[in-house]
């Protein structure tokens, strides 16, 4: 007992010292035992641990001590002389009770009743919601003052005082539906779930359904969520609370909380009204997987909060959320039912015609060339976002300055002189002194070895003031600008798991005509033209499975697909999505084509398609057949594949799973064999190219060449390759171990490649492939050359 005494006369002390502070700052005790809880907790947070009723207890002997009667009525200070000393007034309010509190009422009354009327009407007429009749009643009892009253409205814009400060929820100006490009596809689903709701309550309280509660905008970064969410605020004009998800956590327990429930309070008590969360996933992860038991808390303060916005519970007056994320599979499965973020709106990544538009929207107010082509701007950006285009168009913005600063100074017409004598005759001597102090200060610090840099620094020297308007009127971006500008842009799709389209092109393949074919009508033509495929009854596209000798060309063949058919682009080599972790495997594969399905059309490409579906049998791990039902449902199950097109390829279809080639599937095998002759001198001479060969090589007499048997097309290039550092060795490193190198006018030194160098290079390039392997090539070409012929 001794020492529960002595732990309740520690936390009385604690307290008189924070309600001792609390007059000294606000020169008014707290109004009742609730205020006092409120702002001692806000100044300990260590007392935020501490049962509320042992807090209150002693808050109300902490009172009672200093003379107060708690009695549920709010106290105000007597109205003394303010200029006395604050520890004499201090002790004086706690000693004075009720009784004396009428009686200076009584002596007061009759100097500021007048005035107080007049204030109270005034203030009940203006609607002011922070001053009821209920109050100015209980302030009449009590004898305060319009001064006092008027102070303690001053008062309340003190930080650390525990009062409700409105925040500016106007919602954004500026940017509406129009000023935004490609979201033709999502529209009618905002209409639906997010506009109709909030602007019309009444038409569901009539039927008696309940409005939708939450809307789930996701997508991959950059395609335009966040910009979304503000076009759909500023169009429906109703307040908006616009806050990211990682200014929610805070360091003190129970903050985090806190801060969700005051802001679905606040958006009750202005209702109708938007809430938008950006990057949701970041407080609301999976509460299995959460790293901490405060994530555990928030998730669950949120379910709760969403689950009290019904029209009963609001007044009839509606508040929804809308919470923007990339990452939806990370959110806790509970925030996702019906109830909570009812409809879920995926933003694609843009295909063509949404490319287009979005260019068209951007470049509004850009000046651009007359001959300006969007559709083939939009073409040459696959995988490109609503954000990368955006840093495109300034990018190129930049290219074509720099063009036209290049073109002024190459001019040499007298219209450009001209225009410089009258620049130059236009500012005074001291401007004259002082741009040649500043060209000075740029020759110093600007080397002419960079030319970019260069450029703009003859044109500072050459245009020192203001542009005249003949020579703005030369700055357009031409096509040109941004063919230029795409190389510096990397898409944000290729951070997100997709690749790049490849530069390979037809040009670049040599043979293989026969193959071309195939993957043109399979592959090309239905990304190109899908309404002639249509047409025939042909929607859902056919799978390949390109096998045969390594080196072949098989990975080649499918980079040249995906650059002419332009779509975007998946690489996936097989291993890599093999995880050690039971259902990572899995869970890859479905994010593989999931990514898919938000940016069709999409061409996923498998290497080493055997790594991850070999022939399922008893001796197969249970994690790898899990892997292989997984690929196979993706392929042909439930979900819906229309746009996406698959490439496989392998080197061993003898140990892949039967049930992958069946149609619907990887229905099209094509055996991608050995070259011939003349296909080995049609790779050779694609590989030589560039390549200085002098005029006594006969390509044809070394594609020919029996050393050249079972070479496939890796072998012939590794065969250039050597026969090139051959010629390097003979011509200019003679003596590696002596370092003695021609570096004298080595350009001019004439270098080509002659025949000894192939035939040296023939003595360590071997053929990658045996008789016995080419044998059994062809042997199982007979088996699923069969297949194919049936399939097509």
């Amino acid at each position: 007992m001794k020492a529960k005494s002595r732990l309740s006369r520690c936390l009385d002390d604690k307290i008189r010292g924070y309600l001792d502070e609390y007059f000294d700052r606000y020169l008014e005790a707290p109004a009742g035992v609730l205020e006092a809880y409120e702002y001692v907790q806000g100044r300990d947070s260590l007392l935020n641990r501490t049962k509320k009723q042992v807090l209150e207890m002693s808050i109300k002997r902490v009172l009672e001590e200093k003379g107060g009667e708690i009695t549920g009525k709010n106290h105000r200070k007597s109205h003394g002389d303010v200029e006395k000393d604050h520890s004499i007034e201090k002790e004086a309010f706690f000693r004075e009770n009720l009784s004396g509190i009428k009686a200076k009422k009584e002596s007061e009354s009759v100097l500021n009743s007048e005035g107080d009327v007049v204030y109270q009407k005034e203030l009940l007429k203006s609607g002011n919601s922070s001053l009821n009749n209920e109050e100015i009643m209980k302030d009449q009892f009590y004898g305060i003052s319009e001064s006092k009253r008027r102070n303690k409205t001053e008062k309340s814009d003190i930080p650390n005082k525990r009062s409700k400060v409105n925040g500016n929820y106007n919602p954004p100006k500026g940017i509406m539906f129009d000023d935004l490009g490609g979201i033709d596809e999502c529209i009618n689903e905002i209409l639906e779930y997010i506009v109709m709701p909030l602007m019309h309550p009444e038409v569901y309280s009539y039927i008696g359904i309940q409005i939708p509660r939450g809307v789930l905008l996701h997508g991959p970064s950059g395609c335009g969520k966040t910009l979304l969410a503000n076009a759909i605020a500023s169009e429906i004009g109703l307040p908006f609370i616009s806050i990211s998800a990682p200014s929610i956590v805070s360091g003190m327990s129970g903050e985090s909380e806190k801060k969700i429930r005051d802001m679905f309070n606040e958006a009750k008590s202005i209702a109708p009204c938007l809430i938008f969360i950006d990057e949701i996933d970041v407080v609301t992860p999976k509460r299995e997987n959460a790293q901490r038991e405060m994530e555990r808390r928030i998730v669950a303060q949120l379910l709760t909060c969403m689950d009290d916005l019904s029209l009963d519970k609001t007044g009839g007056k509606p508040v929804l959320i809308i919470g923007a994320t990339n990452r939806p599979d990370s959110l806790d499965p509970a925030l996702r039912r019906a109830g909570r973020f009812d409809h879920e709106i995926c933003l694609n990544v843009p295909s063509e015609i949404g490319r287009e538009k979005i260019l068209r929207t951007l470049l509004k107010k850009v000046r651009l060339s007359g001959d300006f082509d969007y559709k083939k701007l939009a073409k040459m950006t696959p995988g490109y976002v609503g954000a990368d285009l955006s840093s495109l168009v300034t990018t190129s913005g930049i290219v074509a300055i720099k063009r036209i600063f290049r073109l002024l100074q190459n001019n040499t017409s007298s219209n450009e002189k001209t225009l410089t004598q009258s620049n130059m005759n236009s500012s005074n001597s001291s401007d004259k002194n002082n741009n040649h102090a500043f060209n000075m200060d740029l020759n110093s610090f600007v080397s002419d070895n960079f030319q970019n840099t260069a450029i703009i620094q003859r044109f500072l020297k050459t245009y020192p003031d203001t542009l005249p308007d003949d020579v703005l009127s030369l700055m357009c971006i031409t096509i040109d600008d941004f063919l230029e500008a795409i190389p510096k842009i990397q898409p944000s799709s290729k951070r997100e798991g997709f690749a790049t389209v490849p530069d390979v092109t037809w040009a670049d393949v040599g043979a293989l005509k026969s193959i071309r074919m195939e993957m043109q009508m399979a592959i090309v033509q239905p990304i190109k033209h899908p309404e002639l495929y249509e047409r025939v009854g042909i929607t859902a596209p056919s799978g390949v499975l390109l096998w045969g000798p390594p080196g072949c060309g098989k990975t080649l063949l499918a980079k040249a697909v995906a650059n002419e058919s332009r779509a975007n682009f998946i690489s996936v080599r097989g291993p890599e999505l093999l995880n050690k972790y039971v259902g990572e495997s899995e869970r890859a594969v479905r994010q593989v084509f999931s990514r898919a399905r938000a940016s069709v059309p999409c061409i996923i490409f498998f290497d080493e398609l055997d790594a991850i579906v070999p022939r399922r049998d008893d001796s197969l791990p249970e994690s790898s057949a899990r892997v292989v039902n997984t690929l196979l449902t993706e392929l042909d199950g439930l979900n819906d594949r229309r746009g996406i097109y698959v490439i496989a390829a392998t080197n061993r279809p003898d140990i892949i799973d039967p049930a992958m080639m069946r149609p619907g599937r990887l229905d099209k095998p094509l055996f991608v064999e050995l070259p011939s002759e003349d296909e080995r001198y049609e790779i050779l001479k694609t590989l030589t190219k560039k390549t200085p060969i002098s005029s006594s090589v006969d390509l044809l007499q070394i594609a020919k060449d029996q050393r050249c048997q079972n070479f496939s097309g890796a072998d012939l290039a590794a065969l250039v390759r050597e026969a090139a550092v051959l010629a390097l060795r003979n011509t200019f490193f003679m003596d590696l171990f002596t370092e003695k190198i021609l570096q004298n006018d080595f350009h001019h030194i004439p270098l080509y490649i002659e025949q000894y160098h192939f035939d040296k290079a023939f003595l360590t390039i071997r053929p990658s492939v045996s008789d016995k392997d080419r044998d059994r090539y062809y042997n199982l070409n007979r088996r699923y050359g069969c297949l194919a012929t049936e399939s097509s």
